[in-house]
């Protein structure tokens, strides 16, 4: 049998990703939980000392327990979607800042990842994105520029992916990805609002057309706490 303390972090969780307790609300207090619940108070406080270890409430001596903003947004590891796309389909509120937009020669780390000659340019553009208020991802892409030779500001801020398959009339296939999780750059600093995080989530990505050709190289650098990486995977029977 399930220990009762999950039982009850479960319920909670499940309340405070509903809405039932907005952020910066109050948790009923651990008397009025140990009520509720029908159970002793060491319990209670185990099931609050879970919910604070996954990001869902913030205990503060003298005020209680404090609901976070415990939304995260769904990134399929195996889908390619453009953020306009995602953002849009979940519905929030987003915005997307270019930094940068500058065409030049690729320099060492680049051309391995584009896998390109020391004489061939990219795109290097940065884009930082809001969602609801918040900077939580900066992308940084490098586009091989003998497949894209055209890109504006304006075609960054909208959607690069809309642009090459509708503009340009090409196939975006298949992609390779990496995902790790570094330390946060100055950059990263700078740009996003990471709020004490002292890690951030980067999703590498190798982006190819139908014909093979690899035209993108991606750092995705996100927050790791607004972001959570899914996949679907089936078991092959040999």
């Amino acid at each position: 049998m399930q220990n009762k303390y999950l039982l009850i972090y479960r319920e909670i969780a499940e309340e405070i990703q509903a809405g039932k307790y907005a952020a910066g609300e109050k948790l009923p207090s651990e008397h009025e939980l140990v009520e509720m619940f029908e159970t002793s108070r060491e319990t209670i406080r185990k099931a609050l000392n879970q919910l604070a270890q996954n990001g869902f409430i913030q205990k503060i001596q003298g005020k209680g327990s404090i609901v976070l903003d415990a939304r995260k947004f769904d990134f399929p590891v195996s889908g390619l979607v453009s953020f306009r796309e995602l953002a849009a389909n979940m519905g929030e509120r987003h915005r997307t800042y270019v930094e940068k937009l500058e065409l030049k020669k690729a320099d060492k780390y680049i051309r391995k990842q584009l896998e390109v000659s020391s004489a061939s340019k990219v795109w290097e553009v940065h884009r930082v994105r809001e969602i609801d208020g918040e900077k939580i991802i900066l992308d940084k892409d490098y586009f091989n520029q003998s497949y894209i030779n055209h890109l504006t500001e304006e075609i960054c801020e909208a959607s690069i992916y809309d642009y090459i398959e509708n503009e340009l009339g090409m196939k975006i296939s298949f992609a390779k990805k990496e995902i790790i999780v570094v330390e946060p750059t100055d950059e990263d600093r700078s740009y996003l609002d990471l709020n004490g995080f002292q890690n951030i989530v980067v999703v590498k990505n190798y982006v190819y057309f139908d014909d093979a050709g690899l035209f993108q190289y991606t750092e995705s650098r996100h927050r790791p706490d607004k972001f959570k990486f899914v996949d679907f995977a089936r078991r092959t029977h040999l």
